[in-house]
């Protein structure tokens, strides 16, 4: 497969400037063939949409130990791994136009696979974290979190269950990437540890981000809307295992079953209560025994004086005045 230098690297370090003795034009010319192949790691992610990708180390990818597990997961692992570290493979030559794009792709998920391992050791963590100091995975869409450096994240360890995400350390959410190239990768070519362990790893020498706790309030005219989920009449307690029964706007409190024989249910209260009120009106105000022992000597020594009291059967003299002229 032909790989050459992106569009974007028009001056490589070993071009040269010839003299105007040597030609009068100033062109320029390479001490190597143009046509020269770049590494394939290099090449991989220079290409448009491999942005979140970084440069795996040839050293991790040689170690057998690093690709534990793997082989059973990729067709054309060992055509899929000298491709990779641009070595030759035997029996190349022999695979057929199909075959070798089915190497191609088995080359690109192999990749990414091995991606996921090297990014959660410490240089791999060292590497994603100056692309994402320097924006690189972009920023995040929402407003209150004022342009925050966002990081890739899987939502599954397993190939092909979803694609990668954005993941905020402001606000913890996640987001579909902004371009499309970036929503066809596979989320586990990042996996769910990374960007987590990368935030604990920076909290050691740098400051906790601090979470965003600001949301947006909908409003009409200035007046909050009520949310969907809040309902028309609104309660001032919720009803909970033990605890009190709601009480609605008007006041009243809902029925609930009681095993207690002497609580009167809440419509025998209420009318009760107006014959309780009536009751109390009745009932005349406590007298001062005092004022009424006083009352009472004034009337009988107003009898005496008039004419006397008539006896009663229990020897007491009766309160009414006797008149002298009736």
């Amino acid at each position: 497969m032909s790989r050459q230098l992106p569009p974007h690297d028009l001056n490589p370090p070993n071009m040269k400037m010839i003299d105007d003795d040597e030609d009068s034009n100033g062109s320029y010319e390479t001490d190597e063939d143009e046509d020269e192949e770049i590494p394939w790691i290099m090449w991989f992610c220079s290409l448009k949409g491999n942005e979140f990708f970084c440069e795996v180390d040839e050293e991790f990818i040689q170690d057998e130990f690093n690709l534990t597990g793997l082989s059973s997961m990729v067709p054309f692992y060992d055509n899929a791994i000298d491709m990779i570290l641009d070595l030759e493979s035997p029996g190349e030559e022999d695979l057929t136009e199909e075959q070798q794009h089915m190497v191609e792709s088995a080359a690109e998920t192999l990749y990414g696979l091995i991606h996921a391992r090297f990014i959660t050791t410490h240089r791999g963590l060292k590497l994603m974290e100056d692309k994402y100091r320097q924006y690189h995975f972009g920023r995040c869409p929402r407003v209150f979190c004022g342009g925050q450096a966002i990081l890739p994240v899987g939502q599954s360890d397993v190939v092909r269950e979803s694609s990668v995400k954005v993941f905020c350390p402001k606000c913890e959410d996640v987001y579909y990437p902004r371009s499309s190239r970036h929503k066809a990768l596979d989320g586990a070519f990042w996996g769910t540890t990374f960007p987590h362990l990368l935030l604990l790893q920076m909290q050691e020498n740098h400051p906790v981000i601090p979470r965003s706790r600001q949301t947006y309030v909908p409003r009409i005219f200035g007046f909050r809307v009520r949310r969907r989920e809040e309902p028309a009449a609104a309660t001032t307690t919720s009803p909970t295992a033990g605890g009190p029964s709601p009480v609605t706007a008007a006041g009243a409190s809902a029925s609930t079953p009681s095993n207690n024989n002497n609580a009167a249910s809440p419509s025998k209260r209420r009318d009760d209560a107006p014959a309780a009120a009536s009751t109390q009106q009745q009932q005349p105000p406590p007298r001062n025994n005092a004022s009424n022992n006083t009352s009472n000597n004034s009337n009988t020594m107003l009898n005496n004086f008039v004419g006397g009291a008539s006896p009663t059967a229990n020897g007491s003299g009766s309160n009414r005045p006797q008149s002298a002229f009736h």
